[in-house]
């Protein structure tokens, strides 16, 4: 992989950070906000990825699939507490949970 190869997939990378980091400051639904933090996942990889795939090593490829399985774990965590918040307050508003107390 060349320098001009490896910039230009920080440059995906970092625009999809961007992208997906602009998406969750900016709306209050939850689903939107969860995808929007897997956008940053995603962005995060590309970048692992092409820092593993230019110094030829396969610890960029290793650890982005260690970071899959967070992100599949988080995934399935969000997706319950959002199906429960639904359920409890027939919303999906970020502002609703500020009333959950346990």
């Amino acid at each position: 992989m060349t320098q001009l190869a490896l910039q230009q997939y920080l440059i995906v990378g970092a625009i999809m950070f961007a992208l997906g980091l602009i998406g969750f400051m900016t709306r209050r639904n939850l689903i939107v906000m969860f995808l929007s933090t897997e956008l940053m996942f995603q962005g995060v990889t590309v970048n692992l990825i092409a820092f593993g795939h230019y110094h030829n090593n396969l610890y960029g490829q290793a650890f982005t699939i260690f970071v899959l399985v967070v992100a599949a774990a988080e995934a399935s965590l969000a997706l319950g507490l959002v199906v429960l918040l639904f359920r409890t307050k027939n919303t999906l508003d970020a502002d609703a949970w500020r009333e959950l107390k346990g």
